[in-house]
């Protein structure tokens, strides 16, 4: 198959990371998932993922979180481009370059940026569909602004929303296993039957009004007492933003990070500071949404 990769040097793409404003877990299905209801919002921190043509598939890693992302095989980039290379015919090995800004696991900009890289023009859905198979919230890196994820959180329909919102996000510097979190949920349960889920009223109508403190009151995370369970400090830390002003705090996803709410920039600049300040967090960032998802951008000499 010929392609236009001999003609671009390299391409690279802007991920965003994202939180999840809603996570309601329903009953464990026969695959071993459990069906979700969620609602997702790109924020404003990204990792940049390019794509360089290359004698042999690798990739390499940079940035402030470097340590914490697998250089192998398992490399979920990685794992994007070689899907989208298996699945259209192509064979030219790329080297993927990422720099790691986002605490918590990236996206699918592996994919998308060697979907620009070989010139293929996939439709969106195409991409979505290679996403998904890698990962349950891997689509809305894609997609990004808010939407509902329902499923495993890999099927999205876009939410209408007002307004722009101020993040603080308290970074925790030791992870949590995703399955964990979901096998303490779980068995905190019991034998308790679990409702199929869906967003909740209080949660569509704080978007569509853009009303900033009903938002943070509908902030909600059904992994949160499995999260806390495991890592109790998470705890103190909600507890802690929630005193120091944020509006709403919510563990986001399975953990570990832990995002507040706040009124303004002002106040998350202020929330940032009281909570690194008093040692309750050891590394904060800001971030606001919604934002974009994954984007190409120019430039093709990547960060190091």
């Amino acid at each position: 198959m010929t392609s236009a990769a001999t003609t671009r040097r390299s391409v690279t793409v802007r991920a965003p990371a994202k939180v999840n404003l809603e996570l309601k877990v329903g009953p464990r299905r026969v695959d071993g998932y459990h069906e979700l209801a969620t609602v997702y919002m790109a924020v404003g921190l990204h990792d940049e993922v390019t794509v360089v043509p290359s004698d042999e598939w690798s990739v390499v890693v940079h940035g402030p979180y470097a340590d914490h992302v697998p250089t192998d095989s398992s490399n979920l980039a990685l794992r994007a481009a070689r899907s989208l290379a298996e699945q259209v015919g192509v064979d030219e090995p790329v080297s993927v370059v990422i720099y790691k800004e986002i605490p918590v696991a990236g996206g699918m900009a592996g994919g998308s940026a060697d979907d620009h890289l070989w010139g293929l023009g996939l439709p969106r859905d195409d991409l979505l569909e290679t996403a998904a198979d890698l990962g349950s919230d891997i689509p809305f890196v894609l997609t990004g602004g808010i939407a509902v994820g329902s499923g495993r959180g890999e099927r999205l329909a876009p939410v209408l929303a007002r307004g722009t919102y101020h993040w603080v996000l308290a970074v925790s510097d030791t992870g949590l296993s995703t399955p964990s979190v979901y096998a303490e949920c779980d068995r905190l349960r019991g034998t308790s039957r679990i409702p199929l889920p869906e967003p909740s009223a209080d949660m569509m109508t704080a978007l569509r009004s853009g009303d900033v403190d009903a938002l943070g009151a509908a902030l909600t995370n059904d992994l949160s007492d499995a999260a806390i369970s495991l890592q109790p400090d998470l705890g103190d830390v909600l507890v802690a933003g929630l005193e120091y002003g944020a509006v709403g705090g919510v563990v986001s996803g399975s953990g570990p990070t832990v995002a507040f709410l706040t009124d303004s920039p002002e106040a998350a600049l202020d929330l940032c500071v009281s909570l690194t300040a008093s040692g309750v967090a050891s590394e904060v960032r800001r971030a606001k949404g919604p934002v974009h998802g994954a984007q190409v951008v120019p430039g093709p000499t990547p960060r190091a």
